[in-house]
């Protein structure tokens, strides 16, 4: 499947062709070969408290053993983690892996339904969860395999006693439910304690091994859990660091890390990365609190930040980021959504730097392709494959295409996920012979060998870098007795990049739009909700009955 060499003629020197995934045997391996080498640098702050990376391992191996003796878990076994950037989550994960077992990200705002298919499906029995979420667990937790469940606050690593402080303010404002309502619900200070004195049995982790069950949308409305094992997140550790040389030769790396750690961006280009040189990686924990977010970046001499289009944007929008320090930024590193050209100016104009763009998905652990850092023009590509992976534009047969043709992006490389958890079906639909994994985007590859998306070959609607799939939204909206056929679509929005749109044939004349969005409310997460919604006597169909998604998102664009 063409050639997979020809665009390493526009790689830097010192960029290898190639990477050797198994040089690190798994990510247990590096964490502790990271906490060990870089013991007394700052590895994770948060709201002004800092982890070394001493105290990283320290703390991450009395989760571990907490895991081991007293929740009783085996090598293997899920550990649901629920949080948002907080310290008790790089806490957690690295815990997680040195016990051998394997990590769930859960989106801390997800709904009912949502968390329960999530649980269910990947079978955690522990979760660690941000105390504002337990009442959606409770909602559920007695129709899954959740035998334990560990509560954690804001506050409740930033010492005392702001970290008192900080958690009564957060239980006054959220009503929450007391975490001893939940079923075998310990404090996550209490775990930590007793991790102190408990042994940690060495576990054997090899790269075969799952790391982690990242759990992405799929055509049939059901979210599926990408199985990503320790060698496909190693590699794409190593692919990252080998692309970009800056990140090794940098004296104490700083990465501003806004985007959630449950998001496989994030957890990959901020967490994974940066613990690999020795970096620290500043944590967001609200990010849509501008204000504060560009208050916090004033307090930090920050090398590289990540982030998706509308964050920048909206960066850029806040009084006061125009003012701040940008002479030690090296990189902005922008995926999850096109980064627009309006967008990358602006930013090259207030930071002088340009926005380098990526592109991946959680199926590639994530990134695929990057721009090279170093580049000063904005061309609108997601760039060049990154050391050790191949890129084939394909017909649907899954043939090769010449370059300058369109079609569907194929990508190979060690950092492929193996294939969905439990779902063999829905792997075999996305993996071609020799590895190759469909990913679903529509594109065309230069002489160069830098690749531009035209398009989607699937419906999804990217909302602010997150993957919201039509059928999801549609189940949900069917199930009012007053829909009788309804239509989930992208919308164009300038903030967003696209929002959902729903095109709804009533059963009941009374239907309203109000009503649809607050019974969606109930059952989907906020960057899922419609924005828009427009009534219809009857929708586009094929002359099966097949309703033309693509028609009614060409209809809205073309207002």
């Amino acid at each position: 499947m063409g050639d997979a060499t020809f665009w390493r003629r526009d790689y830097p020197p010192g960029v290898p062709g190639e990477i050797d995934p198994d040089s690190l045997r798994s990510l247990k391996q590096m964490f502790e070969d990271a906490c060990r080498d870089y013991k007394a640098r700052p590895a994770v702050s948060n709201m002004g408290r800092s982890l070394s990376y001493g105290e990283l391992d320290e703390l991450s191996r009395r989760f571990a053993a907490w895991l081991q003796r007293q929740a009783g878990l085996r090598k293997g076994d899920r550990v649901a983690l629920m949080m948002p950037n907080i310290l008790q989550y790089p806490i957690a994960i690295i815990g997680t892996l040195r016990a051998g077992c394997t990590v769930v990200n859960v989106n801390p705002l997800y709904t009912g339904r949502e968390l329960e298919h999530q649980l269910t499906d990947s079978g955690a029995t522990v979760i660690v969860i941000f105390e504002n979420a337990c009442a959606t667990l409770q909602q559920v937790i007695a129709r899954t395999q959740v035998r334990r469940v560990v509560v954690t606050g804001i506050g409740d690593m930033l010492g005392f006693p702001k970290g008192q402080i900080t958690n009564f303010v957060m239980r006054r404002i959220k009503k929450m439910v007391p975490p001893w309502k939940l079923p075998g619900a310990l404090p996550f200070n209490q775990i930590m304690q007793a991790g102190g004195s408990l042994k940690l049995d060495p576990v054997d982790v090899n790269g075969d091994d799952i790391a982690f069950l990242q759990y992405t949308g799929g055509t049939t409305g059901v979210s599926k859990g990408a199985v990503l094992t320790h060698r496909n997140l190693v590699a794409n550790t190593l692919q990252i660091v080998a692309f970009m040389p800056e990140l090794s030769v940098i004296k104490d790396p700083v990465v501003i890390t806004a985007l959630p750690l449950y998001h496989i961006f994030a957890l990959t280009s901020n967490f994974l990365v940066f613990t690999r040189v020795g970096g620290l990686n500043v944590l967001i924990t609200n990010p849509r609190d501008m204000s504060g977010f560009v208050a916090e970046l004033s307090r930090v001499r920050f090398t590289f930040i990540t982030g998706v289009n509308t964050l920048f944007n909206a960066l850029l929008h806040t009084p006061g980021f125009d003012k701040l320090d940008f002479s030690s930024l090296k990189v902005a590193l922008g995926g999850g959504m096109a980064v627009q050209a309006a967008v990358s100016a602006r930013w090259r104009q207030v930071t002088g730097r340009h926005i380098c763009q990526g592109w991946g998905l959680t199926e590639s652990s994530p990134v695929g392709t990057s721009n090279l850092p170093g580049t000063t023009d904005f061309t609108g590509s997601i760039g060049y494959p990154l050391p050790s992976t191949e890129i084939s534009i394909c017909n649907d047969d899954g043939n090769a295409l010449p370059a300058g043709s369109v079609g569907e992006i194929c990508l190979r490389g060690p950092q492929v996920m193996r294939g969905y958890w439990n779902r063999p079906e829905e792997t075999a639909k996305v993996m071609l012979p020799g590895g190759w994994l469909r990913t679903g985007d529509i594109g065309r590859m230069d002489e160069r060998g830098r690749t531009f998306i035209e398009d989607r070959k699937k419906d999804m609607i990217l909302v602010s870098g997150f993957n919201v799939y039509p059928n999801e939204v549609e189940g949900v909206v069917a199930q009012m007795p007053g829909v009788l056929e309804v239509a989930a679509v992208a919308q164009l929005d300038e903030k967003s990049g696209e929002v959902v749109a729903l095109f709804i044939v009533k059963k009941d004349p009374a239907l309203t739009s109000e009503q649809v969005v607050a019974f969606c409310k109930r059952e989907l997460t906020g960057y899922k909700l419609p924005r828009a919604i427009y009534f219809r006597d009857e929708l586009p169909k094929t002359n099966v009955g097949k309703i033309l998604r693509r028609t009614l998102r060409d209809e809205l664009r073309a207002v």
